[in-house]
């Protein structure tokens, strides 16, 4: 059996490749996926696909590349960082974005419980203002330097 770590890092790369057949086979049939950013809680493996789906949709060449790791227990936490470009509609509650045909390099931090070998919960971090602001949106704030 896989260890916790391979097993999170397993769900990015069938994301990475679009493997939503893999991605099925990592997930609980009764897996939770809070989206921070987007405030959205996906229950199930079917509305996890969904969704993520929705991601492959508008950012149809988008891959997470790890930077950081950590175990502890159950748990498993990966930092990453998600490039991709805008090339398709990105849904939102308040309607379709069109694509921009701009690329997003947006900083995540996704934390994975794993039980029985299986993802029984993912809680993914990330900055939306940034994304937004990447693909001409929104203005994001740029960070004044002061002197110290």
């Amino acid at each position: 059996m896989a260890n916790i770590i391979e097993i999170a890092k397993a769900t990015v790369t069938a994301y990475n490749n679009k493997n939503w057949n893999e991605m099925s086979d990592l997930l609980a049939a009764d897996a939770v996926y809070d989206e921070k950013a987007t405030s959205r809680r996906q229950e199930g493996s079917g509305q996890i696909i969904e969704a993520l789906q929705g991601w492959a949709q508008a950012f149809p060449d988008s891959k997470g590349t790890f930077i950081r790791e950590f175990v502890s227990n159950d748990t498993a936490i990966l930092e990453l960082v998600w490039k991709g470009v805008h090339t398709g509609p990105l849904q939102t509650p308040t309607g379709a974005i069109p694509a921009s045909n701009k690329p997003i390099e947006v900083p995540a931090c996704e934390v994975f419980r794993v039980e029985g070998g299986k993802v029984r919960s993912a809680s993914h971090y990330f900055d939306m203002l940034t994304l937004l602001s990447q693909i001409g949106v929104t203005g994001a704030a740029t960070p004044s330097k002061s002197a110290a």
